[in-house]
C-alpha cells in the first residue's frame, strides 16, 4: 500500500570541514575580472561561505586566458585591492592573496620566459588545460617552468577526459603537483569527472584539492563534499599540501 506522505529530505549536516587544510588556493572570488564573483557583493558571499566551512585562508587565482581574460598582475592587483577594502568594510578578517589560473595556450611559454607568471607562495604555478586535447609539449614546458625553478599544479586533471590516470601518474612524476577540485567527488561535474577523482585519491595522486569556487552553487556543492567518503579519506588520511601555502 502506497504512502500518501512523503519523508520529508533533510540536508545532512558534515560532522566536519575544511579547517585543516587551512588555505583555499583556487577561486575566483576577486570581482568582475572573470567567470567568477561579478561584484564585491557577490565576493563577500562567496568568502563568507568559505569561512563558514573552515577555510582561514583564500588564494583567489582568476584566468588568464589569451582570447577572454587578458588579466594581468595590473588587473588581478587592483581588483584584489577592492576586494580587501570591501571586507575591512564590512569587518571580515580573513587573509587573501591573488595568483591565477594560467591556461595553457599560446601564449603561456612566454610568460614562463618573461617571468610573468602570477605565482602564488615562493614559486607554485597554477596551470588549466584545454577540455578537449592534451597539449604536445605538456611534460616540456613542465620541465622548464621547474627548470626555472617553479613548481607546477595542474587544476583539476579529473575533468580532463582525455586523459586517463596512468597519463596523469606520469605528468605527476615529472614534477607536476595535481589540484583536485573537491565538489567533484559529489558528481558536480558528471559521471566520469567523480569517477576519476575517486580513482585519483585512490591512487594517491592528489596533493592539493580547493574549491574553485565561481558561484553560489559551487559554494553548495563545496558543504554538501563533506557528506561524501572520498573527502573524509582525503581530509583525514592524506598529507595534502594545501598547509603550505599557509
Amino acid at each position: 500500500m502506497f504512502s500518501f506522505f512523503k519523508k520529508k529530505e533533510v540536508n545532512k549536516e558534515p560532522a566536519f570541514n575544511y579547517e585543516s587544510i587551512v588555505v583555499d588556493m583556487h577561486s575566483h572570488v576577486l570581482p568582475g575580472i572573470d567567470d567568477g564573483a561579478q561584484n564585491p557583493q557577490e565576493s563577500i558571499f562567496l568568502i563568507k561561505k568559505m569561512m563558514a566551512l573552515g577555510i582561514k585562508k583564500i588564494i583567489a587565482t582568476p584566468h588568464i586566458m589569451a582570447d577572454y581574460y587578458k588579466n594581468n598582475a595590473e588587473t588581478i592587483g587592483n581588483a584584489l585591492k577592492i576586494l580587501k577594502a570591501e571586507l575591512v568594510k564590512e569587518k571580515i578578517d580573513i587573509e587573501i592573496e591573488a595568483a591565477a589560473e594560467h591556461y595553457f595556450d599560446e601564449t603561456f611559454e612566454g610568460r614562463i620566459n618573461d617571468n610573468k607568471l602570477m605565482i602564488m607562495g615562493k614559486n607554485y604555478v597554477l596551470f588549466e588545460l584545454s577540455f578537449i586535447s592534451l597539449p604536445p609539449n605538456l611534460i616540456e614546458i613542465i620541465q622548464k617552468m621547474r627548470d626555472m625553478g617553479h613548481q607546477p599544479i595542474l587544476a583539476h586533471p579529473e575533468r580532463y577526459a582525455y586523459i586517463s590516470i596512468d597519463q596523469l601518474r606520469n605528468i605527476r612524476e615529472h614534477g607536476c603537483y595535481l589540484q583536485l577540485n573537491t565538489i567533484s567527488l559529489t558528481g558536480y561535474y558528471g559521471k566520469e569527472a567523480k569517477k576519476t577523482a575517486e580513482a585519483l585519491v585512490d591512487n594517491q595522486l592528489v596533493d592539493f584539492i580547493s574549491s574553485d569556487m565561481h558561484h553560489p552553487k559551487h559554494a553548495e556543492a563545496l558543504k554538501n563534499a563533506l557528506n561524501t567518503t572520498y573527502v573524509d579519506k582525503l581530509l583525514h588520511d592524506y598529507q595534502l599540501k594545501n598547509i603550505m601555502l599557509k
